[in-house]
C-alpha cells in the first residue's frame, strides 16, 4: 500500500519542537513526513537569548498593534497527500490537521482580541480543516470553550519518545538531583537550585546538576557550594546524559504549558518533583510518577520571587524521595511504564497519528 505523504509545515522554517523531531524519527508505519525537517535545538546559551529576545520583540509589537492577523501559512507544492501544521494553521484549500500546545498559537502567542478570533474561527471551521490536535486535555479544553464549533474537529495527542536506558547504579552511591530548562527563570530554576544548595548542605551523600541558560549571578552566589554542578546549554545528547545519571527530577516549571522535560525525566525512570500548572496534574500524577507541589495564585506570573512556602514545600517533597528509596524506584517503574505503554508510549501516539491522517483523506 502506498505510503501516505505528510507535509510538516513550521510557522517559520526551523522548529526547535522536540514534538516534531519525535515524529520524524519515529514515524506511524506507512507515514513519511516531508518539506521541512529540520528540528534543530539552539545550544549556545548566548545565540539562545538573542533568539529568545528577538521572539520576545515580535510579540510586543504584535501587543501593541493588534492586528487581526492568524498564526496561520500556505503551503506551496504539491508532492504530500497532506499537510500537517506544526503549531500553526494552514490556508491551504487541501486536506490539513494541526497540533496546538495553546490555544493562543492559533493567534502567534499574543492576546486573543475579537478580530483575530473572527478570523481564526473561519479558518478552523473550514472543510480543509480535518483536525485539531491538541498536545493535553487541558488544551482542548480551552480551544472548545472558544471555538465550541469544533468540539468534534479536536482531539489529544501526546508527545511520546522511546524508553531509555537508566544508569546502573551502586548501593551507597550519591543521590543527584537534576535541572533542565532552557528558559532558567520561567522555569524555575531559579527555586530549584535553592532546593538543591540546601539539600545537599543537609545530606552528605546528596549532589546537584543544574542545566540551562543559567544566569552569571545565580552560578556566582552559589559558587561555594562544591557539591553543585552547573552546566550551559548543550547538545540534546548531552543533556540526555545527564538524565541518565539523575535520581531525582527537580523541575518547578513554572511558565510551562506542556514540558517536554517531563516525558524525559520519566523515560529513564527518574522521579520528579513539580509544581502545579497548565496541565501539570495530567502529565505528572502526584503520588505517583513523582510529587506535583500547590502553589499561590500570585506565582502563576512570578518566578523570581523568593516564595518562601513553594520552595520549602519542594525541599519537603525531595527530601522524602531521598530519604525513602523504595519510593524512589517504585516512582521510577511507574514513570517508565508510561512511556512504554501508557499515555506517552510510541505505540499509542502513531496509532492516532495514522488514523487521524487516515480518516482526514475520506
Amino acid at each position: 500500500m502506498k505510503n501516505i505523504r505528510v507535509y510538516l509545515q513550521y510557522p517559520l522554517k526551523v522548529s526547535d519542537s522536540q514534538y516534531y523531531r519525535s515524529m520524524i524519527d519515529n514515524p506511524p508505519k506507512g507515514i513519511e513526513f516531508v518539506g521541512s525537517k529540520k528540528t534543530g535545538m539552539v545550544v549556545n546559551t548566548r545565540k539562545f537569548r538573542g533568539f529568545d529576545n528577538f521572539k520576545k520583540i515580535i510579540r510586543t509589537f504584535l501587543e501593541r498593534i493588534p492586528l487581526p492577523i492568524p498564526n496561520a501559512r500556505y503551503t506551496n507544492g504539491s508532492s504530500f497527500d497532506l499537510i500537517h501544521c506544526a503549531h500553526c494553521l494552514s490556508l491551504n484549500k487541501s486536506p490539513w490537521v494541526a497540533d496546538i500546545e495553546s490555544v493562543y498559537q492559533m493567534w502567534g502567542g499574543v492576546s486573543a482580541t475579537k478580530s483575530r478570533i473572527s478570523m481564526t474561527r473561519k479558518i478552523v471551521m473550514s472543510r480543509h480543516c480535518k483536525k485539531i490536535i491538541a498536545w493535553t486535555e487541558a488544551t482542548k479544553k480551552s480551544i472548545v470553550e472558544i471555538f465550541p464549533e469544533i468540539a468534534d474537529k479536536v482531539e489529544v495527542v501526546y508527545y511520546a519518545m522511546p524508553e531509555m536506558k537508566p544508569m546502573k547504579k551502586k548501593k551507597g552511591k550519591d543521590i543527584v538531583l537534576f535541572f533542565s530548562g532552557r528558559h532558567f527563570e520561567a522555569k524555575g530554576g531559579v527555586h530549584a537550585t535553592e532546593v538543591m544548595d540546601r539539600l545537599t548542605k543537609k545530606y552528605p551523600n546528596v549532589k546537584g546538576v543544574i542545566n540551562g541558560a543559567i544566569p552569571e549571578d545565580v552560578i556566582k552566589k552559589y559558587s561555594r557550594n562544591k557539591k553543585l554542578k552547573f552546566y550551559q546549554l548543550m547538545p540534546y545528547k548531552d543533556v540526555l546524559k545527564l538524565y541518565q545519571r539523575a535520581d531525582i527530577f527537580v523541575y518547578p516549571g513554572y511558565s510551562d504549558t506542556f514540558g517536554f522535560v517531563y516525558m524525559e525525566a520519566m523515560a529513564f525512570g527518574v522521579p520528579i518533583v513539580t509544581v502545579d500548572g497548565h496541565s501539570r496534574r495530567e502529565i505528572v500524577e502526584d503520588e505517583k510518577q513523582g510529587f506535583v507541589v500547590d502553589r499561590p495564585t500570585q506565582m502563576m506570573a512570578k518566578y523570581l520571587g523568593a516564595d518562601e512556602d513553594v520552595v520549602d514545600d519542594i525541599e519537603k517533597k525531595v527530601g522524602i524521595l531521598i530519604k525513602d528509596s523504595k519510593l524512589r524506584k517504585k516512582m521510577g517503574i511507574n514513570c517508565l511504564r508510561e512511556i512504554k505503554s501508557g499515555k506517552f508510549s510510541l505505540r499509542r501516539r502513531n496509532a492516532q497519528l495514522k488514523r487521524i491522517y487516515g480518516e482526514a483523506l475520506k
